[in-house]
């Protein structure tokens, strides 16, 4: 498969497919107003996917920009966001070609660091990160009240 930049028009459809599968369908209009916002900051906001050799996509990474991160000794810094491979592209490299991706975007845009983070219980993840030279830096539980 190949990794490459995304390309709005072409890719919408998959990208947005993935995005519901990745953070659920209660938020699919809500992951399209964050879409429409990651086009209309280029400078601030790197995606690419993974195209299938027939049609359609097959994964995406999106890496953006914080002004810190949880570890890291510069600022600001590159932050994966968001990364889903479909399952029938799982374990054959296509996650970290992705990744890869990303921290290409990053580098040539003068960061030295990237971070990351997934759910406390989502091992699945935390060994694909380990797996990639991340270092797990901080366990944490966070809590709401209404009010």
């Amino acid at each position: 498969m190949k990794v490459r930049v995304l390309e709005p028009e072409r890719d919408w459809a998959g990208w947005w497919r993935m995005r519901v599968a990745l953070y659920g369908e209660d938020d699919a209009v809500v992951q399209q107003e964050e879409m429409q916002q990651i086009l209309a900051n280029p400078a601030e906001w790197g995606v690419f996917v993974a195209e299938r050799p027939s049609t359609g996509l097959a994964g995406f990474v999106e890496v953006g920009i914080r002004k810190y991160a949880e570890g890291c000794t510069t600022s600001p810094v590159a932050y994966l966001e968001g990364w889903y491979v479909d399952a029938d592209g799982r374990r054959e490299g296509l996650g970290r070609q992705l990744v890869a991706a990303a921290e290409k975007w990053a580098r040539e845009n003068g960061y030295s660091e990237m971070a990351s983070d997934t759910l406390i219980d989502n091992h699945i993840s935390l060994a694909a990160h380990l797996s990639l030279g991340f270092q797990e830096v901080e366990r944490q539980i966070c809590f709401i009240k209404k009010l």
